[in-house]
């Protein structure tokens, strides 16, 4: 077998095993969510801010989260 089996585990144990394995993941779903539904001053800053969340994982939708977040605005 090529992976290994998971140990028998109670419900709650598997809840906080996939919590924490989707923990990285939420900054990129958030980053890609908030860079696709706000206005830019151009196209190509929201393509690029969209691009680093997809491409460079966890740390491309922090760094949006801590910087790119507040050159966005709700679309008027």
């Amino acid at each position: 077998m090529i992976l290994p089996e998971l140990p028998a585990m109670t419900p709650g144990q598997m809840a906080l095993l996939f919590a924490l394995l989707a923990l990285p993941i939420l900054p990129n779903f958030i980053a890609i969510w908030h860079s696709f539904h706000r206005e830019f001053p151009t196209h190509m800053e929201k393509m690029f801010w969209f691009l680093l969340a997809i491409f460079v994982p966890l740390l491309g939708g922090i760094i949006y989260l801590i910087w790119g977040r507040k050159r966005g605005r709700k679309p008027s």
